[in-house]
């Protein structure tokens, strides 16, 4: 993907990136004892609405909720317990980087994501 390592260059690659690849920006660390669970051997996996996260690290430290909205074209989350207020008291998301949080559980509602991670006992194909 980004074939510099000259920090000027890999922004530059970052902020002007087709959406195709900046899927691969909103992945996040899946919690241990859930990829045991599941059987997945990969660490990160995409953020998509509905997987429940926590918050590691920022003003937000702790939290958990599940996620309501994806930004790909930031790399931001929105997470629905984490709300703002605004001046005349209308509460809004607070965006959140994708590095900041792990996912604690997956949503399977999607069954092609679940047979893209080739997740056991959820929608898997089957062989002919």
């Amino acid at each position: 993907m980004i074939k510099s390592s000259k920090p000027r260059r890999q922004r530059f690659f970052r902020f002007n990136a087709p959406m195709h690849l900046r899927q691969h920006f909103v992945h996040a660390h899946m919690d241990r004892q859930l990829r045991q669970k599941l059987g997945i051997n990969r660490r990160a996996v995409q953020i998509s609405e509905g997987d429940s996260v926590k918050v590691m690290a920022g003003a937000h430290r702790g939290k958990v909720g599940k996620v309501t909205a994806v930004n790909m074209r930031l790399g931001r989350i929105y997470v629905d317990s984490i709300k703002k207020k605004n001046a005349r008291g209308k509460e809004y998301g607070v965006p959140l980087s994708c590095s900041n949080v792990y996912i604690t559980d997956l949503n399977f509602t999607d069954k092609a994501r679940a047979a893209r991670l080739k997740v056991k006992g959820t929608g898997e194909p089957k062989a002919k």
